[in-house]
């Protein structure tokens, strides 16, 4: 199976490490072996199709990246360090702070009430995917993938930024 992912898994890595520091600790090869990591660890992984397959790798990269994150944070180091995005949709986080552990926590609690709505996040935000890209992958018109993420951004916005 590692042949016929593993080109698609690096570009993935590869716009996720686009997001975070200069410095990061991790490379695109990296971050694909340490999901391989994630695999080899998950007994219980049944894949119902290539989207399934993808939507886990996704979910577990940015677990990774948290994880280092976290990780980079209890160091104390990297202060006066540019901000980066994570993207134009949610540029009121901070890669760097703890908005990042929060929005994982957030999008943890959106996924046990609205999974449609978290995995349309993941898909076009962790993934990097198109309106038209996330819509095929998940089987539903682009219209509603548009509405999905919509109310998504705005529930996080809310939860994460509403009661500040």
């Amino acid at each position: 199976m590692t042949p016929l992912v593993y080109s698609h898994l690096r570009k993935i890595a590869l716009s996720y490490l686009r997001r975070e520091r200069p410095d990061h600790t991790l490379d695109a090869t990296g971050l694909v072996n340490e999901l391989f990591l994630v695999l080899l660890n998950e007994k219980k992984a049944k894949f119902e199709d290539r989207a399934h397959f993808f939507v886990f790798a996704a979910r577990a990269m940015r677990r990774i990246l948290v994880n280092c994150s976290r990780n980079h944070r209890a160091a104390k180091r990297g202060a006066g360090e540019t901000r980066l995005e994570l993207s134009p949709e949610l540029a009121w986080i901070d890669p760097e702070g703890p908005e990042m552990i929060d929005l994982d926590r957030a999008l943890d609690e959106m996924e046990l009430i609205e999974p449609r709505k978290a995995r349309v996040v993941e898909l076009r935000i962790f993934l990097g995917c198109t309106s038209t890209e996330a819509a095929g992958l998940m089987g539903i018109s682009k219209p509603t993938l548009d509405r999905d993420f919509r109310f998504a951004l705005a529930w996080l916005f809310d939860r994460l930024k509403g009661s500040a």
